[in-house]
């Protein structure tokens, strides 16, 4: 499976990133992925590779960039919940500090720079997204409803808050097909309740999920949360997802 680093100019600077792709020199749809909290990282390199090998270029960007490249901090080989909340208490900052403005101007150059590699057909873009990753992936959709197709968020952080720019208060402009997977304490019903009702008044195709037996980051094999079988989950609703917005891609 062909992959690549790469740096995508912004507004702000040079994002590094990671792509990958299927072999043959074809062009294929493309799909924005931003990893969760923990960025850029082995196990993200290997789920885009898995991604890519059902057709699709997958292009992850350090979407903290500004504090330096990926990884941004020194990160263990395994996150176990014993090292998580300092990892997390580092990370925090530069996270609060990647304002809507800046996921905005991001996801302009993301997206333009995605659709514009010879690897990637014409069409519409997936974008997908973990942890707080789910957040900039529902943002980039909803400011992008004529370029994305498919959304999905998984474990999502900063989904539904009480801020005025709240994602979840965005999404009745959304055109993008969507799936939301949940680990069981991410989200109250009262907040899940506010996303579906938002997505209802959309009008779009979609469905949120509380995987069973889950904690959040479920899908990181680099964690303690990581459960196999959410993970075999995620695929089985991803993919099926993506298929059916971007076949056409």
């Amino acid at each position: 499976m062909p992959t690549t680093t790469l740096r995508i100019p912004t507004p702000d600077g040079q994002a590094d990133a990671f792509a990958a792709f299927p072999e043959g020199g074809e062009r294929h749809p493309g799909v924005l992925l931003y990893p969760d909290a923990f960025g850029i990282r082995p196990v993200l390199r290997e789920m885009a590779r898995e991604l890519a090998g059902h057709g699709y270029y997958v292009l992850v960007p350090n979407f903290l960039y500004r504090h330096g490249p990926a990884p941004v901090i020194e990160l263990p080989e395994h996150i176990g919940e014993e090292i998580r909340p300092a990892v997390i208490g580092q990370l925090m900052p530069l996270i609060e500090a990647h304002t809507t403005e800046r996921i905005l101007r991001d996801a302009d150059a993301y997206l333009r720079f995605l659709t514009t590699r010879p690897e990637v057909g014409a069409g519409p873009v997936g974008v997908i997204g973990y942890c707080i990753g789910a957040a900039l992936a529902m943002r980039t959709a909803t400011a992008h409803p004529g370029q994305v197709a498919a959304v999905a968020g998984f474990h999502p952080g900063f989904l539904v808050t009480d801020a005025p720019d709240s994602p979840h208060r965005l999404v009745p402009g959304l055109t993008a097909h969507a799936h939301i997977g949940l680990a069981e304490g991410d989200m109250s019903p009262e907040a899940i309740g506010e996303l579906n009702q938002a997505l209802d008044a959309a009008g779009v195709g979609y469905t949120t999920e509380i995987y069973p037996g889950t904690v959040h980051g479920f899908t990181m094999a680099d964690t303690d949360a990581f459960s196999p079988s959410a993970l075999r989950r995620h695929w089985d609703r991803l993919l099926p997802l993506l298929d059916r917005a971007l076949a056409g891609g």
